[in-house]
């Protein structure tokens, strides 16, 4: 069954007008979100630990500033914009002791839900708006009279009024001028990691090296592997983006449409499939959350192996060089 969509027309920011909002955390989501909120006429106080470095940033924006504990004190609705792996150690030591009845948690992941490394009690509201973009265009789609499309969900309902207050808060941040729709924690948990692993981080990176280290391998230059296989990705997936697959599809030629329909499927392929669904399945049971927590706990010291032999890949090398000789590319990102 189809999502409802909510849109601004439909949505009341009453809710939240004679509330505060404070915004645990300054990082891209939390800024961006402190600042849409101020801009549309909510109380806004930033809470940070004494000697964090954001400190200096959230005094810039010219926002209320406080230790985390007392930002807490002053909410009536908190916002957790802190990273899934340090939230639980916040959320004990500056959050839960200063907590009382009929305020509300705010997440824009399920993470901590989901996963229970927090847990809230009875008699506060717990909900989630997730916006389906990086930090920095939740903040430049605003400031543009647009929007980024937004999941709202609700874990509990302690005062009655958690959804009408999820839905005012996904407006004050925009969401609604693009459209909120309406899920799960877990929904939007489990789809998003899995999102990450299989496709949009984890596969798209997997792929994008896969078909470089082939070209290379076969004695192909390795500036044409890298046009080829990562740069011109861009353009086909701001296709995408507009105008889905199809729409793709419509604009490129024939050939690299045969290509496509006729060959790609047997790359992706059953095999493939049958890999994302154990994935899937190891996000669903919890398995990745645990192993991930543990790794944080432990030092995270193969989570950085990875990284630093991943940086070291001849793609990075190439890449590296031949963006030097496009520097408008970031300009037009």
């Amino acid at each position: 069954m189809p999502a409802k969509i909510f849109t601004d027309k439909q949505v009341d920011l009453a809710p939240l007008l004679e509330k505060t909002c404070a915004v645990i955390g300054y990082g891209a989501q939390g800024r961006a979100q402190a600042l849409n909120l101020r801009d549309s006429g909510i109380r806004v106080v930033v809470g940070l630990l004494p000697r964090s470095r954001s400190r200096v940033i959230a005094r810039k924006d010219g926002l209320c500033l406080a230790n985390t504990g007392p930002a807490v004190k002053q909410g009536d609705l908190i916002f957790l914009a802190l990273p899934d792996t340090k939230m639980a150690a916040i959320y004990e030591a500056d959050i839960a002791p200063h907590l009382r009845a009929g305020q509300a948690l705010l997440f824009a992941h399920g993470f901590a839900i989901h996963y229970r490394t927090i847990a809230p009690p009875n008699d506060v509201d717990v909900v989630m708006v997730a916006p389906k973009g990086l930090g920095p265009m939740v903040r430049t789609q605003f400031i543009q009279g647009r929007g980024v499309p937004c999941a709202m969900a609700v874990a509990q309902d302690a005062t009655g009024h958690a959804r009408q207050l999820a839905l005012a808060y996904s407006k004050a941040i925009g969401g609604t001028r693009a459209g909120v729709f309406e899920t799960t924690f877990r929904e939007e948990t489990e789809a998003d990691l899995f999102a990450e692993q299989a496709v949009s981080c984890g596969g798209m990176n997997a792929l994008v090296r896969a078909g470089f280290e082939t070209l290379v391998e076969a004695g192909y230059q390795p500036e044409t592997a890298y046009f080829e296989c990562l740069h011109e990705l861009k353009f086909l997936v701001d296709l995408m983006h507009r105008a889905g697959i199809s729409g793709m599809r419509e604009q490129i030629s024939e050939t690299a449409k045969w290509g496509d329909i006729s060959v790609g499927p047997k790359i992706i392929d059953a095999s493939v499939k049958k890999r994302m669904k154990q994935a899937l399945a190891k996000i669903r049971s919890g398995e990745f959350a645990r192993g991930w927590l543990r790794e944080t706990r432990t030092g995270k010291r193969r989570y950085e192996r990875l990284l630093s032999e991943a940086k070291k890949g001849p793609i990075e090398r190439v890449g590296e060089r031949l963006r030097g000789l496009t520097p408008w590319l970031e300009e037009n990102s």
